[in-house]
């Protein structure tokens, strides 16, 4: 059983090769990462596809379909320019809660508002810790935290989605490759969030992993 100083020096090695944040800084400045996690916990749990779905007359889009709030689901009420809007916004309000902290409070906080803002869309206090599969808001994060990382996640999600036309397999793919594009194309701190990221969304995607290995999971309709 390894010993506390071992614990302590791989800890080290972890937290200088993804540029943690030093625990000192982060609890005598917990005020500023606590109200920046918070407002952007808040802004995630904004389900634009629930309320677009119900302006637009579509009644309650967790009804429809897969019950899912995001756009794909948005999509199956047949208003291709509603679920276009839903997309803009959910990954819009990942890229924005990333890009305000950033500028407000620098580096390090942005980081932790990455992630609330993902859990925020994910699990969402107003419907019961019941959101979306948090796709959109992660690429507008990743754009957020670096540009290329997240145009290269988006790239593949299109050319697998293109290709085997199965939106779901695109999404578990181009989040998998995400830690990759974050690592190679940002820098080790967007690599490890997106390492949480990947996590957190193949978690969400366990239905449709099943459905995909059965072979009933639905594909995209190009016409």
């Amino acid at each position: 059983m390894p010993d506390v100083q071992t614990i302590i020096e791989t800890w080290g090695i972890i937290a200088a090769t993804l540029s943690i944040p030093d625990w000192k800084f982060v609890t005598y400045s917990w005020p500023i990462f606590l109200s920046a996690f918070l407002a952007a916990y808040a802004l995630g749990s904004i389900p634009f596809g629930l309320i677009l779905t119900r302006l637009a007359g579509h009644g309650d889009i967790r009804k429809i379909g897969s019950g899912n709030i995001g756009s794909t689901n948005v999509l199956r009420t047949g208003n291709k320019p509603l679920a276009g809007l839903t997309l803009l916004l959910d990954a819009g309000k990942g890229a924005l809660a990333v890009i305000v902290a950033g500028n407000l409070y620098g580096p390090d906080v942005r980081y932790f508002a990455a992630i609330a803002v993902l859990l925020g869309h994910m699990f969402p206090i107003w419907l019961a810790f019941r959101g979306g599969k948090g796709v959109a808001t992660t690429f507008g994060a990743l754009l957020g935290l670096a540009w290329p990382a997240g145009l290269a996640a988006i790239a593949t999600w299109l050319l697998v989605a293109l290709v085997l036309r199965y939106s779901s397999l695109a999404a578990l793919v181009a989040i998998a490759l995400a830690p990759v594009y974050g690592w190679q194309l940002g820098d080790p701190q967007v690599g490890g969030i997106a390492i949480v990221y990947a996590v957190l969304v193949w978690l969400r995607h366990i239905g449709n992993i099943r459905r995909l290995l059965r072979g009933d999971e639905s594909r995209i309709k190009l016409s």
